[in-house]
């Protein structure tokens, strides 16, 4: 197999190459995350030929409000210098309160959301569950009846929205044989070392033939749930997702720019983590949420798939390592719930992206990151608390 070319930052002449199998990974994506057009196949998410919706500004000085993170002080200004900060927006009363671009991000730069994108496909699931035109409590095969021969046979689409299939699926993001590594080659972002991995994200679905435990037992985060069900939904609507989202979502709600996601070798658009925007368009999204699915006066999400994802998790499914960043947690609808009685609720991706909503204080912040790290629980919490210290300043 051929690979695919390295990248060079045109900025840094003289620089190494960015090695293909590196690309979104230190040190490389301080610069890769905010140009992944130039590096991978993608499709567009049109905006619509509609005016963008408003973001009324009304700035505040944030940038000395202190909090404590995991024994360390801070101020939300040095959060941002040593958190590997690329953007923060923060929406407070249905304005911009803050906004802050770094590490070269500009307000036109879109910015790859990782496991963010992951609610962006809830969301138009809700839209389309709304419509009747999926059905939550029907079985994948209804949909997807080539699962049948999977380990996928028996799970419902409410299963995959909520990551509590019973599928074997290793999301270890630093082995090089999970099934992780096998998704990073199917979809397109690295190549496959292994000719016996599947070529495209759908057959890599199609190989997952084990159980680990029965359908709906426990929460298990497994990007691949995401992927199944934007299958589900290319299917059911009869058209593919990148046009899904821009017909259901992006245009509807008045996105400002057009949106993309990468795209593997059969030109499925990666619904768990292959989503780049912009900083001001995330926040339009989470003002959507804020406003229970409407935005600008229009009704884009139906309030009762809103209402049903901030308060219809079960929290005795999510245990284990989750409690350590989430002790009051859940996840449910491909959002992650902090607060199960408060209902603010969160989109998550690693190397740190994080949009948080919490409609109780009429309050939301999007942060984008390059994390040296996939995960840091450190960071993680330390982000949280940086928010909510904000949040807590502002409701003052």
């Amino acid at each position: 197999m051929t690979s695919l070319p390295s990248f060079r930052d045109p900025t840094a002449p003289g620089n190494p190459v960015i090695p293909r199998q590196e690309w979104d990974r230190a040190p490389w994506n301080r610069w890769t995350f905010q140009h992944v057009r130039e590096m991978l196949p993608t499709a567009q998410v049109w905006r619509g030929a509609g005016p963008a919706s408003p973001l009324p500004v009304d700035l505040s000085d944030i940038d000395a409000i202190a909090f404590t993170a995991e024994g360390q002080a801070y101020t939300v200004a040095s959060f941002l210098e040593t958190s590997y900060a690329d953007g923060l927006l923060v929406l407070h009363r249905g304005k911009v309160v803050a906004e802050r671009y770094l590490n070269g991000m500009t307000p036109h730069s879109q910015h790859l959301s990782q496991s963010v994108a992951k609610s962006v496909v809830g969301t138009v699931a809700g839209i389309l569950i709304g419509r009747g035109i999926v059905d939550p409590a029907a079985p994948l095969t209804y949909y997807l009846p080539e699962l049948e021969a999977t380990a996928y046979r028996g799970a419902t689409v409410q299963h995959v929205l909520d990551m509590t299939s019973g599928v074997v699926f290793d999301e270890t993001y630093t082995a090089l044989d999970s099934h992780m590594a096998q998704l990073d080659a199917a979809s397109g972002w690295k190549d496959r070392w292994n000719p016996d991995w599947p070529s495209h994200v759908w057959d890599l679905i199609l190989s997952l033939k084990d159980l680990e435990c029965p359908h709906g037992a426990s929460f298990r985060y497994r990007s691949i749930e995401t992927d199944v069900l934007s299958f589900v939904l290319q299917r059911a609507a009869a058209t593919p997702l990148a046009a899904l989202v821009s017909r259901e979502l992006w245009a509807p709600m008045g996105a400002e720019e057009d949106a993309c996601f990468t795209v593997d070798a059969a030109g499925y658009a990666l619904g768990d983590g292959g989503f780049n925007a912009t900083l001001r368009d995330y926040a339009r999204f989470a003002l959507l949420h804020l406003r229970g699915g409407e935005i600008d006066g229009r009704r884009i999400v139906p309030a009762e798939w809103i209402g049903g994802t901030r308060f219809g998790a079960d929290p005795t499914l999510f245990g284990g390592i989750y409690h350590d960043v989430l002790p009051a947690g859940a996840y449910h609808n491909q959002f992650w719930i902090e607060d199960t009685v408060r209902g603010a609720y969160m989109a998550r991706g690693v190397f740190g992206q994080l949009i948080y909503i919490d409609p109780v204080a009429d309050f939301a912040a999007v942060v984008l990151s390059s994390w040296p790290e996939f995960v840091s629980t450190v960071r993680t919490r330390t982000a949280l608390t940086a928010v909510r210290a904000i949040r807590e300043a502002l409701s003052a």
